[in-house]
C-alpha cells in the first residue's frame, strides 16, 4: 500500500488514512494510494463501508499547487473521485481541519460527510484564478443548492461545519472522536440498508430557480469581481449543471478550468500565493530566532492614523495606550476611534460588546512617563524629520530596556531617526497603510544597525494582528512610495501634455487598479504629497516634477478634505473641473512642454514601466530581498488586482525585453533624467530572463 495512503479494517468498517504532511494535499502518491486503496476496499468481502479520514492536523486541505505547471500525471483527480463515487458500498468522508478545494471535492465524492464541530470546508479556487475543477462545480450545486453553491465559489470563502450541514452539505456534525464517530456513522448506515447515495444523480430543477437567475446573478457579484476571470467562469460551470447531463457539463467544466489554469491572471494569483507565503523568509533571520514578548503597546499621535494603528492592537485583546500633547487633540482620537468601531455595528459586523471591550483596551494619556512599561512604542506623529526626531528623544528617556521603538514614517530615514536614541538596535520602521484598521499591508523597515530579534518580532505581530508584513531596507519611501513616486510623476507629466485626469483615471482603472492616481493624490491629500516632495533630499531637478500638485496646494485645493485638488468634491464624489486642465496647458506652455496624442496603451505603459524601472532599481540596492516582495507590497497596499501579480510579475508577463524598449523609446523622447533602464532591467533583457529566474538563480 502507497507511504501516505494506507487501508486497515475496524471490523466490517475499512479505514481509508491519508497521512501526507503538512495539509494532506492532494499530490500523486496521495491520488494513486487513494486510487489503489478503493480498489482494496472493494475487493474485500470483509469490507461493508469505508471511512475516508486524515491523520495530522487537517483532512485534504487541497490540491499540491506546485503541480498546476507541471504536465498531468494519472491518476487525476477527476478519475480519482469517479472511482470513489462508482464504489458500490458505502463511503464515509470523516472531516476535520479543513476540507478545501480537491479536499472538498474527495469529500463529495464519497456517499456521506461528517465532520467535526471545528471543521471547515470550502471551495477557494477562485483565489488563484481557478474554477473548482474536479467535478466541484457540478457536485456543490446538487448538495446544497445552486445560489449557495455560487456564493461559496465566488467568496472563496469556507463554510464551518454547522453551516455545511445547514446547507446539506455535512450530514453529520460529530461531538467527540471523529474516526469512532465517523464508524458508527458508517454502523448504522448498514444497519439502516442504506447504500451509496451517488451525487452525480441528484437533479437540479431548473424550474426552481427564477427568471434570468443567471443574468441577474452576474450583475450582483460585477463589482467585487471587477476584472476577473476565473468568476464568470464558475457561473458558466454552473449553467452547465442546470442544463446539461452530468458528464457533458464535467466536459465543460474541465474546459474551463484548463481556461483558467493556462490564463495569465491564474499564474499571476499562484505566485501571489507563494509569494506571500515567501515573504516571511529572511535569509539572516532563522525562524527560530527568539522574540521579543509584545503584552502592551504605545502609540504616539491620536490623529487618523494613530488612532487606526492603535486599533489593530486592541482587535486582537492587546492593551494599548494613546498618546497625545493635549486634551483637545487627545479627545478627537478617541472619538474617531469610536466612530470607526460603531460603523461595524451599525451594520452588524461588530457587537457592542465586541467594540466596548476593544474601547476598554485603549487608554489615553497626556504623559510620556505612562508609556513606561510599553513593550513596543509606535510613533505615529507629522511626517518631518525634526518632530519625529524629538519624539524618539523623549522615548529614550522614559521606555524600558528591552521596548521596541518604531516610526510609522513613510518616506524617512530609519537610520537617522534611530540616531537619536542611545539604542538603535531597538529602533525599526512599521509603516502602516491608509487607513491603518483597513489595509492589510505593514511595511517593516530595518534600519542599519536594527537587531535580529526585533526584527523577528516584529514580523510576528504583522501576523498577530492581521498584517502581511513585507521586510525592507532604508531608503526614501522604502519600496512601497519610493516606486509610487514615479508612477505619480508619469500621471502629472500626463496632465501638462493634455491627457484629462479623469481619463487617465478611467483608463488606470479598466486595467484593475482600485483608484486612478489621481483620485489617489485627492485622497490621500496633495498636501501630503507636496511635503513629501520637500522633505526629499534628492528630488529630481526638473522644473515639471509634480508641477500641478504644488500649483494646487498653493492654491488651497488639497483634495478631497478641502473639496477640490485635482477634481472638485460633491461631497466624495469627483467631478472634473475645467481649471485645473485649462492651469495645466499654461504651465504647459510656461514650461514649452508640448500637448501630445496619448493612446490608452501609452497611458498604462508610462505609468506603469517607471513604476517596474524604479522596482528594478531597489532590487539591485538590496533595499527589498526579492521581486516577489514588492509584488505582495503593491497587492496589499497600493490597490494593484491580483490577476496582475503586482508590478515585477506583470513585467514578467510582458517580457523584460518589451520593458527594456519601451524604456529606450521613451529615453529617446525624454532623455535620461527618468528613462534609462535599471542594470538589471539591461542585463535580464539581454539574457531573455524574467525577475522570477533571476531570483532563484540567486538562491
Amino acid at each position: 500500500m502507497s507511504e501516505v495512503v494506507s487501508y486497515a479494517r475496524d471490523g466490517r468498517i475499512a479505514i481509508i488514512m491519508v497521512d501526507n504532511p503538512p495539509v494532506n494535499a492532494l499530490s500523486l502518491p496521495v491520488r494513486q494510494g487513494l486510487a489503489q486503496s478503493f480498489q482494496t476496499f472493494m475487493a474485500d468481502p470483509a469490507a461493508l463501508a469505508a471511512v475516508l479520514i486524515c491523520n495530522g492536523r487537517t483532512f485534504i486541505a487541497g490540491a499540491d499547487i506546485t503541480e498546476f505547471d507541471k504536465p498531468i500525471e494519472e491518476p487525476w483527480l477527476p478519475k480519482v473521485i469517479h472511482q470513489i463515487e462508482d464504489c458500490t458500498k458505502p463511503v464515509v468522508a470523516a472531516i476535520h481541519g479543513t476540507a478545501l478545494g480537491g479536499g472538498l471535492e474527495t469529500a463529495m465524492a464519497c456517499h456521506y460527510r461528517v465532520a467535526v464541530a471545528s471543521a471547515q470546508v470550502g471551495l477557494p479556487e477562485v483565489s488563484l484564478g481557478l474554477l473548482p475543477g474536479a467535478t466541484g462545480t457540478q457536485r456543490l450545486p446538487r448538495l446544497a443548492g445552486v445560489r449557495t453553491a455560487l456564493d461559496a465559489m465566488i467568496s472563496g470563502k469556507p463554510l464551518s461545519a454547522a453551516a455545511a450541514h445547514q446547507k446539506g452539505i455535512v450530514d453529520q456534525v460529530i461531538d467527540g472522536d471523529l474516526k469512532a464517530g465517523a464508524v458508527a456513522f458508517a454502523e448504522e448506515l448498514l444497519k439502516g440498508g442504506k447504500g451509496p447515495r451517488v451525487i452525480r444523480n441528484i437533479k437540479i430543477d431548473a424550474a426552481s430557480l427564477t427568471p434570468n437567475f443567471f443574468a441577474d446573478y452576474r450583475k450582483s457579484i460585477a463589482r467585487d469581481t471587477r476584472g476577473f476571470f476565473a468568476p464568470e467562469q464558475i457561473v458558466k460551470c454552473v449553467e452547465a449543471a442546470v442544463s446539461l447531463p452530468y458528464f457533458d457539463a464535467v466536459k465543460r467544466e474541465n474546459e474551463l478550468f484548463m481556461q483558467c489554469m493556462n490564463s495569465s491572471q491564474s499564474k499571476a494569483q499562484r505566485h501571489l500565493f507563494f509569494a506571500e507565503r515567501e515573504v516571511a523568509k529572511i535569509p539572516d533571520v532563522p525562524k527560530d530566532t527568539p522574540a521579543r514578548t509584545i503584552k502592551k503597546v504605545a502609540v504616539v499621535g491620536g490623529g487618523t492614523m494613530g488612532g487606526g494603528i492603535a486599533m489593530n492592537f486592541a482587535n486582537v485583546g492587546i492593551p494599548v495606550i494613546l498618546k497625545e500633547v493635549n486634551q483637545e487633540a487627545l479627545d478627537r482620537g478617541m472619538n474617531i476611534i469610536r466612530s470607526n468601531y460603531e460603523g461595524p455595528v451599525k451594520k452588524g459586523k461588530l457587537s457592542q460588546a465586541q467594540m466596548d471591550k476593544c474601547m476598554a483596551l485603549i487608554q489615553p494619556t497626556l504623559n510620556y512617563a505612562d508609556l513606561s512599561d510599553a513593550d513596543l512604542v509606535i510613533e505615529a506623529v507629522f511626517e518631518t524629520m525634526a518632530v519625529k526626531m524629538e519624539v524618539f528623544g523623549k522615548l529614550d528617556e522614559v521606555c524600558k530596556v528591552g521596548a521596541i521603538l518604531a516610526s510609522n514614517t513613510s518616506t524617512l530615514n530609519v537610520d537617522e531617526i534611530a540616531a537619536s536614541t542611545k539604542r538603535p538596535a531597538d529602533v525599526i520602521g512599521l509603516h502602516f497603510f491608509a487607513p491603518a484598521n483597513v489595509m492589510t499591508l505593514l511595511e517593516i523597515v530595518r534600519g542599519a544597525k536594527t537587531a535580529k530579534d526585533v526584527v523577528a518580532t516584529c514580523m510576528a505581530l504583522a501576523k498577530t494582528i492581521r498584517k502581511m508584513g513585507v521586510l525592507v531596507r532604508v531608503c526614501f519611501g522604502f519600496v512601497g512610495n519610493r516606486m509610487y513616486f514615479p508612477y505619480i510623476r508619469e500621471a502629472q507629466r500626463m496632465m501638462l501634455e493634455g491627457v484629462a485626469p479623469e481619463r487617465l483615471d478611467r483608463v488606470v482603472y479598466e486595467w484593475g487598479m482600485a483608484m486612478g492616481p489621481h483620485g489617489v493624490s485627492d485622497l490621500s491629500g496633495l498636501d501630503v504629497f507636496d511635503k513629501l516632495n520637500k522633505e526629499w533630499k534628492d528630488k529630481p531637478n526638473d522644473p515639471a516634477y509634480c508641477r500641478m500638485i504644488g500649483l494646487l496646494v498653493a492654491k488651497g485645493r488639497l483634495g478631497q478634505k478641502s473639496g477640490a485638488g485635482i477634481y472638485k468634491y460633491e461631497g466624495r464624489n469627483p467631478v472634473p473641473d475645467p481649471e485645473v486642465m485649462k492651469l495645466a496647458r499654461q504651465e504647459a506652455t510656461a514650461l514649452k512642454i508640448p500637448q501630445l496624442e496619448i493612446s490608452d496603451e501609452e497611458i498604462i505603459e508610462r505609468l506603469f514601466i517607471a513604476m517596474i524601472n524604479e522596482g528594478a532599481l531597489i532590487l539591485d540596492e538590496g533595499i527589498a530581498m526579492r521581486p516577489s516582495d514588492i509584488d505582495v507590497v503593491y497587492c496589499h497596499g497600493y490597490g494593484m488586482p491580483r490577476y496582475r501579480g503586482g508590478p515585477m510579475q506583470y513585467a514578467d508577463s510582458l517580457g523584460l525585453g518589451r520593458v527594456h524598449s519601451a524604456m529606450q523609446k521613451y529615453r529617446a523622447r525624454y532623455g535620461d533624467l527618468y528613462w534609462t533602464p535599471a542594470p538589471l532591467i539591461e542585463k535580464l533583457a539581454k539574457s531573455g530572463k524574467t525577475f522570477a529566474q533571476w531570483n532563484a538563480e540567486r538562491g
